[in-house]
């Protein structure tokens, strides 16, 4: 094992370099830096172990979208992003990505600098107790003394060593769930010295690890072997992040699928679209016996209905979340739940099966209608003069129509391509998309751990970084978001000059306020000025100059014909304001 770097001159320094060589050793390719001066050393050497060619670095401006950012990362490239932030505040400030990365099992390593023991307790500016700030929502927390010596020998690097492999695993989920850990780093002064060109060795790639820092879910849960039932009556459930095996198992049982828009498993045969209104329905909800659960279903009341039911029987595949899914709990504490960590599907599926699933997809289907179709494209193609003038009116009167959340949900949907990535806010407009979108293999992810507003901008940055570095792709990335959600994370927007901008359209359906309040039944009882002030929050912000003024290219979308237009607009970086028509 080699040693460490030579002596710079500050402690810090030279254990920072060693820190951040042992991470990309371990697999992690992502260090995301705000900047500090106690965490001046670390942010340092992330840079030059970047020039070694062992690691990328982003620089984020705020800590709470560098949390965000990362946690973007690491739903994209499926491994922890590091993310350095100083003390103080600034740790804190990581809070909403740490719970957020928590409850979705997303892997994350913080790294906090910290005031060394003798300046904590004593009213020393910015110092807090930062180790345990996050609570239960992080593994496994490591508070490192400040280290003393000059130069790391191969001892000491091997500890540097051990203790990265320790909270990498932990990220990863070798033997629990993945998630956030924290390193929390103390360093005395002086807080960095210079590393000049050449001074980081890089990484050899046979050395780099990125098996071990990927994720994985290490439930210790038994494979279920389930069979197609006797009398169908078994629907499958997906919910976020449940993927593709969720589509697998529906037509190996010969059961509908229910997938939510940010499943992953949101295609295929068997796939149910209008699945609230089948399932609030006595022939087909009702006559469900048996669910599979993939996922973290979280866009519809009726499925955690179905599930609190004592006569169904409920299996859930246990995913990457802190906490299991068991809506059941909630009302029967003694609820049988089964936890597996797979289904093997055993047996065949009979005629009877493809009857009931029949029923499912056509009902659905019937539920949507066609939609409005548009212009007739045979009468287009009419000898008669009067047919083809009026398609031309209807075509001209469909590019003039105002737009509305289904409108805006069906154009982002059809926009999008498996070389794409789609972000969701937590906004009205997920659950417009998830009532009406039609099934499509493409790669949509949304933050459904505790589904809050928080960092959407943010995270879809962290995944449209991670993927063009991956797959040098012409893709894009769409966040597609209400504009609260886009108000919140507004910060996002502003990137350092001497970063690499990466290619984003931000959609934002405008409706002035949070519509998603409307449809709880607070809005039935509480007077409309009282609704109105404290819980749409109306806004009427003018989004142009404020992201023209952060450097974003800006377009407006008021029409069907708007729409289309600036969807494929070339534009790397712009923000697309859409007035909603309801």
């Amino acid at each position: 094992m080699a040693d460490g770097p030579a002596a710079s001159g500050s402690p810090a320094t030279d254990f920072a370099v060693t820190l951040l060589t042992e991470l990309a050793r371990a697999g992690v390719t992502d260090v995301v830096v705000s900047p500090g001066s106690r965490s001046q050393a670390l942010a340092l050497a992330a840079v030059a172990v970047e020039r070694a060619g062992s690691t990328s670095v982003h620089v984020r401006l705020d800590e709470r979208t560098a949390g965000f950012f990362a946690l973007g990362l690491a739903v994209e490239s499926g491994r922890p992003a590091a993310v350095v932030t100083t003390s103080g505040t600034a740790v804190a400030n990581l809070h909403p990505a740490v719970l957020e990365a928590h409850h979705s099992g997303v892997p994350m390593i913080v790294v906090s600098a910290d005031r060394p023991d003798e300046l904590r307790g004593i009213g020393s500016n910015q110092t807090t107790v930062q180790p345990g700030l996050f609570g239960p929502a992080v593994a496994v927390v490591r508070d490192v003394e400040a280290p003393t010596a000059h130069g790391v020998d191969a001892d000491a690097a091997a500890t540097v060593r051990e203790l990265v492999r320790e909270v990498v695993a932990a990220a990863a989920g070798h033997t629990g769930q993945p998630g956030p850990v924290q390193l929390n780093v103390a360093f005395r002064e002086p807080l960095s010295a210079g590393l000049s060109e050449g001074t980081v060795r890089p990484v050899p790639d046979d050395e780099v690890d990125l098996a071990f820092a990927t994720r994985r879910v290490h439930s210790g849960l038994p494979v279920v072997d389930l069979a197609p039932d006797d009398e169908p009556a078994t629907i499958v459930i997906a919910g976020h992040d449940a993927g593709a095996d969720a589509e697998r198992i529906a037509w190996e049982l010969g059961a509908p699928l229910v997938a939510e828009v940010s499943s992953g498993a949101r295609f295929g045969r068997n796939l149910v679209v209008a699945y609230r209104e089948l399932l609030r329905e006595a022939d087909f909800g009702g006559a469900v016996r048996r669910a599979v659960v993939l996922g973290h279903p979280t866009l519809s009341r009726e499925v955690p209905a179905l599930l609190q039911r004592a006569d169904v029987e409920t299996v859930v595949v246990r995913g990457p979340g802190a906490d299991p899914y068991d809506p059941a709990r909630a009302s029967r504490p003694d609820a049988a739940t089964t936890f597996v960590s797979d289904v093997r599907v055993t047996g065949r599926t009979r005629p009877e099966h493809r009857a009931w699933v029949g029923r499912w997809v056509a009902t659905s289907r019937a539920l949507l209608g066609g939609g409005d179709a548009g212009p007739d494209l045979e009468a287009k193609r009419s000898s008669d003069r009067a047919e083809r003038n009026k398609f031309l009116r209807d075509e001209v009167a469909l590019r003039r129509r105002a737009i509305d959340r289904t409108m805006l949900a069906d154009a982002v949907w059809g926009a999008t391509w498996p070389h794409d990535r789609l972000v969701l806010g937590a906004s009205q407009i997920i659950r417009v998309a998830d009532a009406h979108v039609p099934g499509k293999a493409i790669r949509v992810h949304a933050n459904r751990g505790l589904a809050g507003i928080d960092g959407t901008i943010s995270t879809a940055l962290g995944i449209a970084a991670a993927l063009e570095r991956s797959t040098a792709s012409v893709g894009t990335t769409r966040v597609l978001l209400g504009d609260l959600t886009l108000l919140h994370d507004l910060g996002a927007l502003v990137t350092g000059t001497e970063e690499r901008p990466h290619r984003l359209q931000v959609i934002v359906g405008n409706d002035g306020g949070g519509a998603i309040f409307r449809g709880l039944e607070v809005a039935a009882t509480t007077p409309a000025a009282d609704m109105r002030r404290m819980m749409t929050t109306p806004q009427h912000v003018d989004v142009e100059p404020v992201v023209t003024g952060l450097g974003w290219e800006y377009r407006r979308a008021e029409t069907w014909g708007d729409l289309e237009r600036v969807l494929t607009d070339p534009a790397e970086r712009v923000v697309i304001e859409v007035p909603l028509a309801d």
